[in-house]
């Protein structure tokens, strides 16, 4: 299995054409059609339907996708990074976050940090899912993971937790958005946009309804805050979101608002374990700390070694020590976006 097989294959999934992939990468049409022909005698399947010149991935062929994707991002970053070793003796940095949290807090993190001191010149950015953060720090793909909680891997470093308080998001015509605190029983008379992953921010969103005996009378799920401000902006509904995307990108027509109820929002970055920071993600590891707290109301930074026990997590080198009751129940009901 050879990387212009790869790259073949990758570029037909994204233009839907074996002539528009030809053109992507500068080859000819039969030489893709040969690139795919051998990478399928190699796999054992098809990764394509034929019909004529058309082509429609297989099922396989879009499971296979989910795999190719991430190492052809990986050889990019390789080859950036072996540019940068060679321009100027150092390596490129690498951050892999959620999406609310590659959004709303890191770039601010980055430009607070570009005050202090050059950023380097090569520098990647990935938003995902909070399990393929923690996959990217643990397999070193990435130097410095932003994810929300729940996590439980050892194999990574803790470095903080952070919480703040979810809010409410309202069209800017909505009564509500008159007041500075919104009741969550509001959520009775509008449809609420809400977290698809049951495990995660939507689960303790419909543990506070639940308390409050309150029902929803519609939904509509999505997959990311942005997602969900956008709807709120288009006046299908509210939301209760966790509030670093709607104070780290504020959306137009949007009124965010505190609810009467504290749902608790946490979120950590984590670096890979044994692999002793650079300065840099040792700077950005403050500098995301403190952006944080300047933008969120009622920020509280958690010191990793009350939490590590029941986190599951290993706290960064030099940071082992016992674990305080408090601290450990203070975090026991996590929330994520």
């Amino acid at each position: 299995m050879e990387i212009r097989q790869l790259e073949a294959f990758a570029a037909v999934m994204s233009t839907g054409s074996l002539t528009a992939a030809g053109r992507l990468l500068g080859r000819s049409q039969p030489a893709i059609t040969r690139s795919i022909q051998e990478l399928e005698a190699q796999l054992g399947f098809a990764l394509f339907a034929r019909s004529g010149p058309r082509v429609s991935p297989t099922a396989r062929g879009f499971l296979f996708y989910e795999e190719v994707e991430p190492v052809l991002l990986g050889m990019q970053q390789i080859r950036a990074s072996a540019a940068q070793i060679g321009r100027e003796g150092s390596r490129s940095l690498n951050i892999v976050a959620t999406p609310s949290l590659a959004a709303g807090l890191v770039p601010a993190a980055l430009a607070r940090l570009g005050t202090g001191a050059p950023l380097p010149a090569q520098m990647h950015l990935h938003s995902t899912a909070p399990e393929k953060v923690v996959h990217a720090v643990l397999t070193g793909a990435a130097e410095v993971g932003v994810t929300s909680l729940p996590l439980e891997h050892r194999d990574v470093a803790l470095h903080w937790i952070g919480q703040a308080s979810c809010v409410v998001a309202l069209h800017q015509d909505d009564p509500l958005a008159a007041h500075e605190v919104v009741p969550l029983a509001a959520c009775a008379q509008r449809t609420l946009v809400t977290m698809q992953n049951p495990y995660r921010l939507r689960r303790h969103v419909d543990r506070a309804l639940a308390q409050a005996r309150i029902a929803v009378p519609a939904r509509i799920d999505t997959n990311t805050s942005l997602n969900a401000l956008a709807l709120v902006r288009a006046g299908l509904g509210m939301a209760v979101l966790e509030p670093v995307t709607t104070h780290g990108v504020p959306v137009p027509g949007v009124a965010v608002r505190r609810l009467d109820v504290d749902i608790p929002f946490h979120f950590c970055l984590i670096t890979p374990q044994g692999r002793p920071p650079t300065p840099t993600v040792e700077a950005l590891t403050d500098a995301l700390a403190d952006t944080a707290a300047q933008m969120l109301p009622g920020f509280v930074r958690i010191d990793p070694r009350e939490t590590v026990a029941w986190q599951g997590l290993a706290a960064p080198d030099g940071l082992d020590g016992p674990n305080h009751a408090a601290g450990a129940a203070h975090a026991s009901e996590p929330v994520n976006d």
